[in-house]
């Protein structure tokens, strides 16, 4: 890649580029609807939650590319475990090893914090990131992701 690549924590600037990163994501899950005030808020919230981590792929001061993890307790574990909830990078900036770049800093981050886990969910139609994930070590889980929205 010959553009310089930084992988950096998010700061508020950055949600109005992230927003367009989620609507990005969201245009191909049918689980998530495009909503910039609600997306605005949950990126909000998580940049004032010092139990979660928001990375941004930034190349030539344009944020391309980002990924959230969020810390939970697992009873299973007895451990505190971590959440990926979103992994996006911008369509025009695919294929340029961005994806692996931010999965191997949340990896980092997780285990710098002691995250004995990280889990993720994916659309099981969505084979391409199922691959990706598979091959960055992830395992698929015989557990479902189910919602129940209030």
């Amino acid at each position: 890649m010959d553009d310089k690549l930084m992988i950096r924590m998010a700061y508020s600037d950055d949600i109005l580029s992230m927003v367009n990163l989620l609507s990005e994501l969201f245009t191909i899950e049918d689980d998530f609807t495009i909503d910039a005030v609600k997306q605005t808020r949950g990126l909000e919230l998580l940049l004032q939650n010092p139990q979660s981590v928001v990375l941004v792929a930034e190349i030539k001061n344009r944020v391309v590319g980002m990924i959230t993890l969020q810390r939970v307790i697992s009873t299973s574990l007895g451990e505190y475990v971590g959440i990926i909830e979103d992994v996006v990078v911008s369509t025009s900036d695919r294929g340029k090893g961005i994806g692996n770049k931010l999965i191997q800093a949340a990896l980092d981050e997780a285990n710098e914090r002691g995250w004995k886990r990280l889990a993720l969910a994916a659309d099981r139609r969505n084979s391409k990131a199922i691959g990706f994930y598979q091959k960055k070590g992830f395992e698929i889980s015989h557990m479902g992701l189910m919602y129940r929205v209030k």
